[in-house]
């Protein structure tokens, strides 16, 4: 396998760029979670493979891992790929939790400061890599997702100390937050916190508030689920009459419909929409050349 070289001429940057751990960074960004599921074989590791290098061509250097994806394999994958280009690429991973490979949901809490600092060093061994760009905290506080129980519920200060202490390290060069309450990023926020990752899209909108006060300060909006759906129960973006109607109209998809509504929304928004067919991964990057007018947006968000 070939992976990508470092490039010495100017390359493109999809959807513009913002500032993320002090770097101009394409706001179309890739997650690692769909093309992880898929590589369970020869021929998806291949096709893994294939993905992760077109997606680099296209520009995209933001990368969204997990140690917890696939038990190790997404950054594996990710190492394999892109490793000789890793100057070249801001990568993303979570501490929080862990993969419990063979329970009903491969997935468990691991919120302590001693399990925050265990998944970071796993995250540096299984990236090969001598520093995380950003590690996000994903907290457990509210569903939908994971609950934290027992002595999994660690005061959010006890976590941001150690996500501090792992900073000033060097082995994270950035902190992020995970599924956090808007009190949560209050304190945080004199830490210094390079972005956010909440539930976040056209039919779930919340976070308002919490997204104008990363406007304010500088901070990364990073919507997981950016087009809904998620949890097998959350409602879909592409779902929507208006969101169907709207990509008629531009001649386009209603995903892209969905993804460029995001980045019209806020310039501090970054999208990390995952997928496992290069097909789809130009369609997501394409989204960046779409242009909503004021009618449009106006009757997106008034059709949901």
């Amino acid at each position: 396998m070939t992976g990508p070289t470092p490039s010495t001429v100017s390359r493109p940057t999809p959807g513009g760029t913002f500032l993320l751990v002090g770097r101009p960074t394409p706001r179309i960004g890739y997650g690692m979670g769909q093309v992880t599921r898929k590589a369970t074989d020869t021929a998806g590791r291949e096709n893994a493979f294939a993905v992760l290098r077109h997606a680099f061509d296209l520009g995209i250097t933001h990368y969204d891992t997990a140690q917890f994806y696939g038990n190790g394999l997404a950054n594996e994958l990710l190492r394999d790929t892109l490793g000789a280009v890793r100057d070249d690429i801001v990568i993303a991973t979570k501490a929080g939790a862990k993969p419990l490979p063979d329970a009903p949901i491969p997935l468990g809490a691991a919120q302590t400061p001693f399990e925050l600092r265990e998944a970071v060093e796993q995250n540096l061994r299984t990236l090969d890599t001598d520093r995380l760009d950003i590690v996000n905290l994903r907290r457990m506080d509210f569903t939908p997702g994971l609950l934290a129980e027992g002595d999994q519920i660690v005061p959010f200060e006890d976590q941001l100390a150690e996500m501090t202490a792992l900073r000033d390290e060097g082995k994270i060069v950035g902190i992020g937050l995970s599924h956090i309450t808007l009190d949560q990023l209050r304190t945080a926020l004199p830490a210094g916190i390079a972005c956010v990752q909440n539930i976040y899209n056209l039919v779930s909108r919340g976070d308002e508030d919490m997204l104008a006060l990363c406007e304010k300060h500088g901070v990364a909006w990073v919507p997981y689920f950016p087009l809904g759906g998620g949890y097998g129960s959350l409602r879909k973006v592409v779902d929507l009459p208006t969101v169907i109607d709207t990509a008629a109209k531009l001649h386009a998809t209603p995903s892209q419909v969905g993804l460029t509504w995001q980045l019209a929304h806020s310039p501090n928004t970054m999208i990390i929409a995952g997928t496992s067919s290069i097909n789809h991964l130009n369609e997501n990057t394409e989204a960046a050349r779409l242009e909503l007018g004021p009618g449009m947006i106006s009757a997106l968000e008034l059709g949901t």
